[in-house]
């Protein structure tokens, strides 16, 4: 089986990419989208969200990074599937699940599912418009107000010669509210037969089997689990073959939050890198009950130095604690 990286908007850029691939148990990544409306947009506009285009069209750890494009415009949407397919991407993907307003009301992301007949049509020129050997995949929900016209979406889908469906398993209006209807992507397997690929709701090991069962897929797409606990690819593909590794600790992940503030200080204004971390933290403490709090030291910070010292300093004590003797 395989295990896909959601691409979440304004979360998973290519540094948080290169970190969570680097756990290992990631086989696709995919990009935040890139809007496209009305225009051929510029090649370095497809580099700023994929700068994993340079070096082959894959994270550092060798994970291949598609691209996603949303909009609703069939011709447009296929010109800049071609320019990124020029560019090297591995993969196009096309985004038909985006539940945010603005989005929607730009004639983007869910919206288009109200009319099955356009998510052939987009999927269908993007498909021309790329060569054969590049993969084209959707990701979708099971609607926009509800779910009564979800198999006609995922036959549109599979009519347009799409290589893969992944299917949120929420509707527009359900936003991320649990549960997720795998049981509607179970009924999807009915009737088409191009590969689907399961999302929703998967925050452990328990989880991602229990999803496997009730859809019959074979491949998962994972999102805020992923954010909350880093390793959960890894332990899932270990607990499907059988084995239990030690979950990552909270003094083992500290080093990686450490790099991804690091990264950030890199590779963009300094007066920025904060709030990634900050959000990350966000997420962290859904799991880790330490990461609360080094949220609440860092939350009101904005100098990006002594965020800094906050993370080195807290860095410095986990690795003394894991290197304290066990005593009887």
């Amino acid at each position: 089986m395989r295990l896909m990286l959601a691409p979440m908007e304004g979360v998973i850029d290519h540094t948080m990419r290169e970190l969570l691939t680097s756990l290992g148990g990631v086989d696709r990544c995919v990009t935040e989208f890139v809007r496209v409306s009305g225009q051929l947009l510029p090649a370095r506009v497809f580099k700023r969200y994929c700068p994993e285009l340079q070096r082959g069209g894959t994270t550092l750890g060798g994970v291949p990074v598609y691209l996603q494009l949303l909009g609703g415009e069939p011709t447009v949407m296929a010109d800049n599937a071609a320019r990124a397919a020029e560019l090297g991407a591995p993969g196009i993907d096309i985004n038909f699940g985006c539940p945010a307003k603005t989005v929607n009301r730009s004639d983007g992301g869910a919206v288009i599912l109200r009319e099955p007949e356009r998510v052939y049509a987009i999927a269908a020129a993007v498909r021309a418009a790329v060569p054969a050997t590049t993969p084209v995949t959707v990701k979708t929900r099971l609607g926009y107000e509800d779910q009564q016209r979800f198999l006609d979406i995922a036959r549109a889908v599979e009519a347009a010669g799409a290589s893969e469906l992944t299917i949120h398993a929420r509707t527009k209006r359900h936003g991320y509210r649990p549960p997720a209807y795998w049981e509607e992507i179970a009924r999807a397997r009915e009737v088409v037969a191009l590969p689907l690929i399961a999302n929703g709701e998967i925050w452990n090991p328990q989880d991602a089997l229990r999803c496997l069962q009730v859809t019959g897929c074979r491949d998962l797409m994972l999102g805020r689990g992923v954010l909350c606990r880093p390793d959960l690819p890894r332990l899932v593909k270990a607990s499907l073959a059988g084995a239990q590794p030690a979950p990552l600790s909270w003094a083992g992940l500290l080093p990686l939050v450490l790099r991804f503030y690091e990264l950030n200080l890199d590779r963009y204004e300094a007066r920025y890198a904060p709030n990634p971390l900050k959000q990350w933290l966000v997420y962290l403490r859904g799991y880790y009950l330490d990461a609360a709090p080094l949220f609440e030291r860092v939350k009101r910070l904005r100098d990006p130095e002594q965020v800094l010292q906050v993370l080195r300093e807290t860095c410095a004590a986990g690795a003394a604690a894991r290197s304290l003797p066990m005593t009887a």
